[in-house]
């Protein structure tokens, strides 16, 4: 046998191993071991590279350590509610709690979500707005600011929010910021030197451990909070960088939804932080201490569960409380997302209840930043439209906003796109509110964002091209693993 016959058969041999590996060993899900075994055959060689880079599943450990939270009462919190709403006759005394308490116990028992009532809630949708209030709240922080984005840039914007958190920390606010590697990939540490000089400190989660090379591409901290005083809570979709403004020339204005949240809320917020800063910043980990878990006053009456998920838990628990709002839909679903590539679960329950005389809109970007995301996009959108679903392409700039909202009394609002990568594969947070003022709020800016947007009818989407055709027929193939 010549060279290339031996080169040819080893790595035929190597494919084999791994397609084993992927089926037998690595358990995954059945959609997405096709894709990677279709890969790995089609693509030998470079298979074999994205296979080692992106394919690779994350050991099912828990990657923080949640002991800490039994010094701040979490925990007997939680067991008191969970006795209580599962005692059949034990009522909220407010019908938006009562009639969601399935989905309550749900988060509580997978997820430690508490449930906290005495919140106020405004919701952000333009950026200039939302960065004007933080500045105005980081300026105003006397004991300590939290900051995490998944991109955080370094340009105007982030070169004026890390000047006025320098500020702050020279004023002796404690300060610390944590991003991500592979999010904030031209962000480098000299850029805070200015800060850490100051007393502030910087986390960066899952850092490349070879220059220019990192074995967990595929798992990155996508979550967005921004804590201050432990009395201020912020989450939603916005990153920190200048096209947030709407200054990007590709995207011109950018449409989001954020929470500015102040109440017991916050608690569990800062929670979340301190476990993915513990994770990410070993050497500075955070004590849980009663300065960043103040008493607070009530501030509204909202109710509001934090829910987090991740690779490293069994359980999808951000895709699962879609679920539970989606099936428990009596009028109307109003879902905005930038990507919707949802697994066969939450495509069938969008489809059943479109079926059912339910008002299902979906409202998604007009312009692509992912290509094959955008056509895996519109090809799952082509079966909600057969189903009656009803869909508009956002038009005026990128619509980035991930909230769904069911019957205009309860909603959830966070960092999880409707696609695989957000509930099996990232690092996720969203506020499930349980109050009508939040939820008609957040359908009232959808109505109004139907207004900038073009209805997709299922005649148009019959009459794309067959160019169009075979890209949603490759994207959508390859959908489990994007």
């Amino acid at each position: 046998m010549d060279i290339l016959s031996i080169l040819l058969v080893i790595l035929f041999v190597v494919n084999i191993l791994f397609a084993g590996i992927i089926i037998f060993i690595e358990r995954k899900d059945a959609s997405a071991t096709w894709a990677w075994v279709l890969i790995l055959f089609f693509v030998p060689f470079l298979g074999f590279i994205i296979y080692i880079f992106l394919g690779q599943n994350l050991t099912r450990r828990r990657l923080f350590d949640w002991e800490g939270i039994r010094k701040i009462g979490i925990i007997d919190i939680l067991n008191r509610q969970i006795e209580q709403i599962s005692n059949p006759s034990f009522s909220f005394h407010n019908n938006d709690i009562d009639s969601y308490r399935d989905l309550i116990y749900m988060h509580l028992i997978n997820n430690d979500a508490v449930l906290t009532r005495d919140n106020h809630i405004d919701v952000l949708n333009d950026g200039v707005q939302k960065f004007d209030q933080l500045k105005l709240d980081i300026d105003a922080a006397r004991d300590h600011i939290h900051i995490q984005y998944y991109i955080f840039r370094h340009d105007r914007l982030g070169k004026e929010l890390i000047t006025l958190l320098t500020k702050k920390a020279r004023q002796g606010v404690m300060v610390r910021v944590l991003y991500d590697d592979l999010g904030s990939r031209q962000l480098r540490r000299k850029h805070f030197a200015d800060l850490i000089e100051a007393g502030g400190k910087v986390g960066v989660f899952f850092p490349s451990r070879i220059a220019l090379i990192n074995l967990r591409l595929n798992y990155r901290n996508h979550r967005k909070l921004t804590i201050i005083d432990g009395k201020i809570g912020y989450v939603g979709g916005f990153n920190a960088g200048d096209e947030y403004l709407g200054k990007s020339r590709r995207f011109g204005y950018w449409r989001d939804t954020h929470l500015r949240v102040k109440g017991s809320a916050v608690d569990p917020m800062q929670t979340r932080f301190i476990l993915d800063w513990n994770q990410a910043a070993k050497e500075q980990m955070i004590a849980y201490e009663a300065r960043y878990f103040p008493m607070k006053e009530p501030e509204g009456s909202a109710a509001v569960q934090i829910v987090s998920s991740g690779p490293d838990s069994e359980w999808e628990q951000i895709k699962n409380g879609y679920l539970k709002l989606i099936t428990s839909a009596k009028e109307s679903i109003y879902i905005q997302t930038p990507y919707f590539v949802p697994d066969q679960s939450l495509q069938d329950a969008l489809r059943i209840a479109a079926l059912s005389g339910k008002d299902v809109r979906v409202m998604i970007p007009s312009m692509p930043d992912h290509p094959f995301i955008y056509w895996a996009t519109l090809s799952h959108i082509g079966q909600l439209l057969k189903s009656g679903a009803h869909v508009y392409i956002y038009q005026n700039g990128f619509i980035h906003a991930k909230s769904i909202v069911v019957d205009r009394h309860v909603s959830s609002v966070g960092t999880a796109n409707i696609d695989m990568r957000s509930f099996r594969l990232n690092f996720e947070v969203n506020a499930f509110i349980y109050d009508q003022q939040t939820a008609e709020k957040l359908a009232q800016d959808f109505e109004q964002d139907m207004m900038r947007s073009d209805t997709l009818t299922i005649e148009k989407y019959e009459k794309r091209s067959k160019t169009v055709r075979f890209k949603e027929s490759v994207s959508r193939l390859l959908s489990p693993i994007l």
